[in-house]
């Protein structure tokens, strides 16, 4: 809904943000607020400049900067961290003339930038937005694109009505979300995950859950239970045997689509090891989330109508950004950590539209 009232237009010349020059250490020790840094050029073709409001974080905000020197190059020095965002339009290109200004927008950027939404503006393109539906909330919003596409993704052409799903790692950010859609597609969810996050996973809609701290050989008790899926999504890479036996208990034309995993190594070693000297048997798919603007859309419904929950772990302060990268990179999180980036103040409509 637009607000009734109209912003000025304006282009912001400078801006609060969290700038990182290096990761050595870990990116959050590199992290330093800048209430001067340079703001995000004026928005051209279909770009939109945008005003964020929170931010959710999410592993590859620190996972891929730290990868090296090419891939710090590649996003670009300094940079502000950060994908996930909610915020308001500011100004817009002339192809994006469908969105007006002071419209809450949420999304998040094909890949990192130097403009991250731990910057008070960033600029993406109409493409990789939605109008946030009547309902939602900012921080709720925020919390939704990337790991909610990675769950889609991770789903989609891969299972129909009535499929058995097993979930490896059900309870982290993308793993609640995966539960959520796959009910909502009318399968069957097994997930895996810890003893403290077994009652979660049930009320996000898991059907069956297994305590993976209590299992020495998860395909083993699957197999003792004649337990057949259609489709495995591994957020882990845990059991490391997991792909290599999953022929037990994954269907011949059934899919495993690996998303995450605590090494490159885990990825690398599926991919490289043939089935006839003993690697994996079934179909192996490395999921690289792809901004798609229907799904976002179709998300933000669900959420609205109260068919998928967002499962917030904890909410910071933008001065508190570090701590949550911190508690971000304990993997203790039970779903997703969300930054407010404006002022308390700003953060109201009425407020928003005086504060510029």
């Amino acid at each position: 809904m637009v607000p009734p009232f109209k912003i000025a237009s304006f282009h912001p010349e400078t801006m609060k943000a969290w700038l990182y020059s290096s990761t050595s250490g870990g990116l959050e020790k590199n992290l330093n607020l800048n209430t001067s840094a340079r703001a995000p050029p004026v928005p051209q073709r279909n770009e939109v400049l945008v005003r964020v409001l929170s931010a959710a974080l999410n592993p590859v905000d620190y996972k891929l900067p730290e990868v090296g020197l090419p891939t710090r190059m590649f996003i670009g020095m300094p940079a502000s961290p950060g994908m996930d965002f909610c915020g308001r339009v500011v100004a817009t290109g002339p192809l994006a003339k469908h969105l007006k200004e002071g419209q809450l927008v949420y999304g998040c950027p094909t890949r990192p930038g130097p403009f991250g939404s731990l910057g008070e503006f960033l600029s993406i393109t109409a493409d990789q937005i939605a109008v946030v539906p009547d309902g939602v909330s900012v921080d709720h919003a925020a919390a939704l694109p990337l790991a909610g596409q990675t769950a889609y993704q991770s789903l989609e052409g891969y299972v129909k009505a009535g499929d058995k799903v097993l979930i490896n790692g059900g309870s982290g950010g993308c793993g609640l979300f995966t539960i959520q859609i796959a009910k909502q597609m009318g399968c069957h969810v097994t997930t895996t995950c810890s003893t403290r996050n077994m009652e979660l996973c049930l009320r996000m809609g898991a059907d069956d859950v297994i305590d993976y701290t209590a299992e020495t050989d998860l395909v083993a008790k699957l197999r003792q239970q004649k337990r057949i899926f259609d489709c495995i999504v591994d957020y882990i890479g845990l059991p490391y045997s997991l792909y290599y036996q999953c022929h037990h208990i994954l269907k011949e034309d059934g899919a495993f689509v690996q998303v995450g995993a605590s090494t490159l190594m885990t990825f690398l070693g599926r991919i490289g090891w043939p089935s006839f000297l003993g690697g994996g048997q079934r179909k192996y798919t490395i999921l690289l989330m792809k901004n798609n603007q229907s799904q976002l859309v179709q998300l933000g419904d669900w959420l609205a109508d109260g068919k998928i929950q967002i499962q917030l772990d904890s909410v910071y302060e933008l001065h508190d950004a570090r701590k949550a990268f911190e508690k971000l990179r304990s993997s203790r999180a039970r779903g997703k950590i969300v930054v407010h980036v404006s002022d308390s103040n700003d953060r109201s409509m009425e407020s928003f539209g005086i504060g510029l």
